[in-house]
Parts: structure tokens; C-alpha cells; sequence
């Protein structure tokens, strides 16, 4: 009876067992596990994965309903890609809500009065832990102060102000590839057609796939 519901639609926490871990590889920011898991059967798989500490990304949307969004080379697909501002959690525990407004001032130089959780996603579960979460910016103004010291990748940007609308056309059209932008675009797009934007859930509401202190 559930199922005809919807009710049961819910991912669940599980762990199967670990017979053996190691890490074989420890960058800046990230690294790679491999771990020997115990399958159901009881035979054991090596599952080699990145361990990420976790993003955040913002669709800021203004009076005009325009998305903020930069342009930025991605050196491991070889692209220019058209996204919206993220960042990494950038300590364990960190708020996502204040790494994402520090993200939206270093990024586009801008804040936000209203917040929203748009979306929660694991970005690529059969092979990374990372997961984002995906914030509804509104009621934008420039931000104060200097702009933030942009280096490396950051210091090519380019930035604009896309509408809704087009952004949407050109996922479909498979014309933009960036997985922030796509799930926020069309999860904007759901929630409008479905609820509305008010439903959306509150800038703190709690996330169990990167808990943060209340």
C-alpha cells in the first residue's frame, strides 16, 4: 500500500561490512579508498572511491528571473564549463549555509537576503562519497566591500546573468553539462510546477549526509 503511495521513496542509511581499507592515495583536498566489502553473499568486492568532504552550490536568482552563473575550465574534462557558484565544505561540520554565502561572495561578488535548500544530491555514488547540497539564493545586491582575490582556474572566470528559461533549453538541448547547474535549473523548475518555491525547505534544515551543529 505504501508503494502505491509514494511513502517507501526514501533512500535509508545502510553499511555492510568492511573486511579490509586502505588509502592508497591523499591529494589536498580529497583521496582514494579502497575498501574490501562483505557482500550479501559473503564473498568480498574491492571498491575503490573518492572521499570528498562535501560541497555546496547556489542557483542565485534576481528580481528578473535571471540566474547568476561564471564560466570556468575544468582541466579534467577539458571544457569551459557554465556553472553556478560552489565551493567544498572547507572544515568537517562546517555550516553549509555560511559556505555558501562565503562561496556566492567569492564567486560573484554578491549576497542574498532569502535562502532556500533547493536540492541535496550524491553527485556520483558508485564512485565518490561527495554530496552537494544546492541553495535557492533570492533577493540579490552586491555584495561590500573588495572584491574577493581570485587565483588560479577563478582568475578566467566569466560571469553573466542567464534567464531561467534558457538555461533550461540548453540542458535539454545538451549544450551545458555542469551537474550543479542542471539538477538546480530543473529543480527550480519542478518546484515551480509542482508546490512552488515556498514549499522549498529552510536554509537549515538538517542534511545527514554532512550533519552540521544546529
Amino acid at each position: 500500500m505504501s508503494e502505491q503511495t509514494g511513502d517507501f521513496l526514501a533512500d535509508t542509511p545502510a553499511h555492510w561490512p568492511v573486511a579490509a581499507t586502505e588509502t592508497p592515495f591523499t591529494g589536498a583536498k580529497t583521496s582514494v579508498r579502497a575498501d574490501d566489502v562483505v557482500m550479501p553473499d559473503g564473498s568480498t568486492a574491492r571498491r575503490d572511491y573518492q572521499v570528498h568532504p562535501g560541497s555546496v552550490a547556489i542557483l542565485a536568482l534576481d528580481e528578473r528571473d535571471q540566474v547568476v552563473v561564471i564560466e570556468q575550465y575544468r582541466h579534467p574534462v577539458r571544457h569551459r564549463l557554465w556553472e553556478i557558484p560552489a565551493g567544498l565544505l572547507d572544515v568537517p561540520g562546517e555550516n553549509p549555509l555560511h559556505a555558501a554565502q562565503r562561496e556566492l561572495y567569492e564567486e560573484a561578488h554578491i549576497k542574498a537576503e532569502e535562502w532556500r535548500v533547493l536540492v541535496d544530491v550524491y553527485t556520483s555514488p558508485g564512485g565518490s562519497d561527495e554530496a552537494v547540497r544546492i541553495f535557492l539564493a533570492t533577493e540579490l545586491s552586491a555584495a561590500p566591500g573588495e572584491r574577493f582575490a581570485a587565483g588560479e582556474e577563478e582568475a578566467d572566470m566569466r560571469h553573466a546573468r542567464v534567464p531561467v528559461a534558457d538555461l533550461v533549453r540548453a540542458v535539454l538541448a545538451g549544450r551545458l553539462h555542469n551537474s550543479c547547474l542542471t539538477y538546480g535549473v530543473l529543480a527550480l523548475q519542478a518546484a515551480r510546477a509542482g508546490d512552488g518555491v515556498a514549499a522549498l525547505r529552510p536554509a537549515d534544515a538538517p542534511w545527514p549526509a554532512r550533519p552540521f551543529p544546529a
